[in-house]
């Protein structure tokens, strides 16, 4: 959230001499987006953040697709992916298009090296797993729920305490809050889901001045190298500025209700450049006398609908799990599966938990995701007299 804040020590004016005590200068590095001219911060290092000792390019990362893309609803269940790995060198690729990608981890290892976005920024949502989210600018509690929003270039390093399961959001753009949550001044407005108060920052900058061999891992040119320094990364004894890593738990959202059904930007959390992030959390249903809570079927326009299911339950699906992911394409209608209309009728609440993705290019399932879909699911608004779902018979 780019709101101005500030950690540690640094000189009343930038680029002015500001000293150690063994009497050296403080290293300046300027860290942000857009060049010189978006949102940025100043960090003064002990060491110059140039001292790479060695090069190796470490990994290719090619994203292949299935290759015969289907026009189809579409559903896959996460719960059979398998624990494994480091929480960034073994992510498993979902979907992907030009603006976004999205991906799963469930690590059982903890990283030793750093790891650095050169790509794009990340939105990663904790489906499990509480821990730090160790950075230059500070360290970053982690619970579960949190949508971790880590901007290109910031350098980190995830320390779990509690076993995590995890999904990223890649956005070759700048992530934000939505611009109509804000005011001409940048402030977030009356009636946003969410206000400054809900969004975390660093609070604790812990400065580590160690000389050895620090690897860390920088994701650039669709591939992953490593670089080793000659300090630790984490040498930064100040900073101030507009660009850091923060965090918003998803249970802080406060959902809009209406007197009948409010259409799906209302859940709205974040925008990127060709995508948006919704959260459909637990809430009052539309409180109208004849409201029909249960969504209306539509017809995506221009988007293609990514719904990831925090939980089991969610009031216009069935046949879906936790950690269930639904890709609804622009070019078919979607909507309620059969009998869900009816029942919401007179219901009072619901207690959904759902990550929305609604991408506005079309995104292509990773050929290596294929092996966890449902097949079954592109036959559920068929009324069979069940939950379970099943092809035609003719």
């Amino acid at each position: 959230m780019p709101f101005y804040h500030t950690l540690g020590q640094m000189p009343r004016k930038r680029h002015t001499v500001f000293r150690k005590p063994d009497g050296g200068l403080y290293h300046e590095h300027l860290v942000g987006n857009e060049g010189f001219t978006g949102p940025s911060s100043l960090l003064y290092h002990i060491h110059p953040p140039t001292t790479v000792k060695s090069v190796r390019r470490l990994k290719e990362l090619k994203y292949e697709g299935e290759p015969h893309r289907m026009l189809k609803h579409r559903h896959f269940r996460t719960a059979g992916f398998p624990r494994g790995g480091s929480p960034t060198l073994d992510r498993k690729l979902i979907m992907y298009n030009d603006d976004v990608a999205m991906q799963f981890a469930a690590p059982d290892k903890q990283d030793e090296h750093f790891y650095r976005n050169a790509q794009g920024d990340e939105v990663v949502y904790v489906v499990e797993g509480e821990g730090t989210l160790e950075t230059m600018f500070g360290d970053l509690p982690i619970i579960p729920g949190d949508y971790l929003v880590i901007h290109r270039g910031i350098t980190h390093r995830y320390k779990f305490t509690k076993p995590a399961r995890l999904l990223i959001f890649e956005s070759r753009g700048y992530v934000r809050p939505p611009s109509r949550y804000l005011n001409d001044y940048g402030q977030i407005v009356e009636g946003a889901p969410y206000s400054e108060r809900d969004i975390r920052v660093p609070r604790v900058l812990k400065t580590h001045d160690e000389k050895g061999d620090f690897p860390v891992v920088v994701k650039q040119y669709n591939g992953l190298q490593e670089f080793v320094l000659d300090h630790h990364p984490l040498d930064v004894v100040g900073w101030d500025g507009m660009f850091y890593p923060w965090a918003f738990n998803i249970h802080d959202f406060e959902p809009i209700v209406g007197k009948v059904h409010q259409p799906p930007p209302v859940h709205q959390t974040f925008q990127g450049d060709g995508f948006v992030i919704c959260s459909f959390c637990p809430r009052p249903y539309d409180f109208g006398p004849n409201a029909v809570p249960a969504p209306y079927n539509h017809s995506n326009v221009d988007s293609d609908e990514v719904l990831f299911y925090a939980s089991s339950e969610f009031m216009s699906r069935k046949g879906i799990e936790y950690g269930s992911i639904t890709l609804h394409p622009d070019g078919l209608p979607h909507g309620p599966h059969p009998g869900r209309t009816e029942a919401s009728i007179g219901a009072k609440f619901t207690n959904e938990l759902a990550v929305m993705m609604d991408s506005f290019r079309p995104m292509k399932v990773a050929r290596e995701f294929v092996a966890f879909e449902d097949d079954k699911y592109q036959f559920s608004w068929l009324d069979t007299g069940g939950e379970g779902f099943a092809p035609p018979t003719s």
